[in-house]
């Protein structure tokens, strides 16, 4: 740097808002896992030459934040002069025999643990020993780090549609730029207000907000201990949400994408639309596997982050921008169809505002990857929880057609988002190459059974799809209207019966059937 930090790499307002959120029970960053084929030699050394040679594309992957003495103004981002690509990409294997409940487990425990905020806040794991003789890639990015404008997932730069693409060595004599001293950031602070007094303001206010997070977080304390003290019984507390724990499990399911596409033409939905209602039959069946059953709920309120076209929205590299909608997750409806027509309609305003971009035309977004879109989505969730929801679902749709690292093929891809404060689940989904993949996040403690929501979503969606076929008559949408038979067919029917022999075990006479 210059003298000074410079104005255009000082820390956002709404940026420290998500640091300030941070915290051992709510770490705030963004994991996905992705397995690769075996037998392509696809290695922990291929994979740390690929980032190596990507790297420059994030340039803010070898950046930390550097505090402003006195808090003076907001953190800046300055070049690590002592950066590690190696202490980044690490290296970890299963134990035999190397099954997805393994991976899960060792997911759940690397999510679990906050990123170092003294280095740059991503970190990235290449696990070996998987079954077959894949690899697995679990990478994990604050969500500070990945805002869509300056700085893009690195998922998004180490996949190729060529499985021969080569290195692009971009700079390969990348030095880092001197860290400024603490002069320098005083100095760079005070001539920073002085220009902007929008920098002022941002700066008290981000101050003041951490005061204030700091205050809700006593009397917080200071409420429960008094509730202790009075023997009073807590507030009855929803099943999706609580305090949070240091440890979380990851549940994935893969699915595929040909039975979202059967069920939407036959209910003339939308596949989004479909995997919703999907998500909200499998809660509804994790809920009823409890002894508590459905807790009297009858929706659970979900934030669904959607891409659109608003010129008064910031802009970001994918094109798009980001909002929250908001739904209603009918849990307490038994019908499986009417579930989904209740889903599909409270997507109808969304739709026709003319600003909601579909699903073909995001995918075709030169260079659009899902990993950056599901780190807005979870920014966006955070940035949402004054509305009180319970449960965040992202669902991106990805390329239908396979990526490469290192000319390895990508054949699973999970999205795990993080958890908001009081929010034990979070949901992401991403549709790639003909599959759905899902990726449950859920706090260890709270949610013992997530494997079983898991399951649900499978059944679930088995359930809809047969909606959608002959195998099971489909749900009434209306009155059904009752054919009128003839008279001589109606008496030919009742003398069949008569001549029918009992069921001796039910008392019930026998009848052909129709």
């Amino acid at each position: 740097m210059d003298g000074r930090a410079d104005m255009k790499e000082r820390l956002r307002p709404r940026d420290l808002a998500f640091l300030a959120t941070d915290s051992p029970t709510t770490p705030m960053h963004n994991a996905t896992l992705e397995v690769f084929e075996g037998g392509s030699g696809f290695d922990h050394a291929r994979a740390l030459a690929l980032v190596e040679d990507r790297i420059s594309y994030v340039p803010r992957y070898r950046q930390r934040l550097q505090y402003v003495p006195g808090q003076l103004a907001n953190p800046v981002w300055v070049d690590d002069t002592e950066f590690d690509l190696t202490y980044h990409v690490r290296r970890s294997a299963l134990p035999r025999p190397g099954t997805m409940d393994q991976l899960r487990e060792l997911t759940a425990r690397i999510v679990s643990r906050p990123l170092d905020r003294s280095r740059p806040l991503w970190e990235v794991y290449v696990i070996e020993g998987l079954e077959k003789g894949r690899i697995a890639i679990l990478s994990k990015s604050h969500q500070i780090l990945v805002d869509g404008v300056e700085t893009v997932d690195i998922g998004q730069v180490v996949l190729d549609v060529d499985p021969d693409q080569g290195p692009l060595g971009l700079d390969e004599e990348w030095r880092p730029r001197r860290t400024p001293t603490p002069t320098s950031l005083i100095l760079g602070a005070i001539t920073d207000n002085l220009e902007s007094p929008r920098t002022l303001v941002q700066t008290v206010r981000s101050g003041a907000g951490a005061v204030t997070r700091r205050a809700e977080s006593v009397v917080t304390r200071v409420g429960q201990v008094a509730g202790v003290l009075s023997a009073r019984r807590p507030a009855v507390v929803s099943p999706v949400n609580g305090e949070l724990s240091q440890q979380r499990r990851i549940v994935t399911v893969a699915t595929d994408l040909a039975d979202y596409r059967t069920i939407r033409r036959a209910h003339q939905t939308t596949v989004n639309d479909v995997v919703l209602a999907t998500v909200t039959g499998a809660l509804r069946g994790w809920l009823m596997t409890r002894d508590e059953a459905l807790y009297g709920i009858r929706k659970l309120k979900a934030i669904v982050p959607m891409s659109v076209i608003d010129d008064e929205l910031e802009a970001t590299s994918l094109g798009t921008q980001v909002i929250g909608h908001e739904v209603n997750l009918p849990v307490g409806e038994v019908s499986p169809v009417v579930r989904l027509l209740q889903v599909s309609y409270s997507f109808n305003g969304h739709r026709e505002t003319g600003r909601a971009v579909g699903a073909q035309r995001l995918t075709g977004i030169a260079g659009f990857a899902p990993t950056t879109f599901h780190a807005l989505g979870s920014r966006v969730a955070a940035r949402e929880l004054r509305r009180g929801f319970h449960v965040s679902v992202t669902n991106v749709p990805g390329p239908q057609f396979p990526l490469y690292a290192a000319g390895a093929q990508m054949l699973e891809t999970y999205p795990i988002h993080p958890l908001l404060p009081g929010h034990a689940l979070s949901i992401g989904v991403t549709s790639y190459d003909g599959q759905v993949f899902y990726g449950i996040t859920a706090d260890r403690n709270l949610v013992p059974d997530a494997d079983i929501l898991g399951q649900c979503v499978l059944e679930t969606l088995e359930e809809l799809k047969d909606t959608a076929t002959d195998v099971r008559p489909r749900a009434p949408r209306g009155r059904k209207k009752v054919a009128q038979k003839p008279q001589k067919k109606t008496q030919q029917k009742t003398q069949k019966k008569a001549a029918a022999p009992r069921d001796t075990s039910s008392g019930t006479k026998k009848t052909e059937k129709k």
